[in-house]
């Protein structure tokens, strides 16, 4: 948490590249496509944290497991479950804002619809690590 905590710190202190640019109210597009690109990095560093959380409670699960393991149950266990579903859903979520940036392919908004759209996808898929990460209720 004091990484994710750290980052997200450095991420408020970075300096816009021109000084009057304010993510509260942004006005021009630069200003709104680097304010957009600011959050979806903060949304990125919270999921890597829940990553982590995540990746240790399946890595858990998969040592409690090993000593019940069915006989002949060749199947992936918790963690090489969750790392094919992570890298599935970094495929997938690259893949459907790129067609979301699309909608003004080649113009200046581009770069504010993906990073939009990564933001809101990333913010769910953390959501749902934090869950894998603290397990059934």
């Amino acid at each position: 948490m004091l990484n994710a905590m750290m980052i997200l710190a450095g991420l408020a202190q970075q300096p816009p590249p021109v000084a009057d640019w304010n993510c509260e109210d942004p006005t021009r597009q630069q200003e709104m496509n680097w304010c957009a690109a600011r959050e979806f990095e903060e949304a990125d560093a919270a999921l890597n944290e829940a990553w982590s959380r995540a990746r240790a409670r399946t890595r858990a699960q998969d040592a409690d497991y090993a000593s019940y393991q069915p006989e002949g149950d060749e199947r992936p266990g918790h963690f090489a479950s969750l790392l094919e579903a992570q890298r599935a859903w970094l495929t997938f979520r690259d893949a459907h804002c790129r067609i979301d940036g699309y909608t003004a392919r080649g113009g200046t908004l581009e770069p504010l619809l993906v990073s939009t759209c990564k933001t809101a996808l990333t913010k769910a898929r953390t959501d749902q690590l934090e869950a894998i990460a603290q397990g059934p209720e």
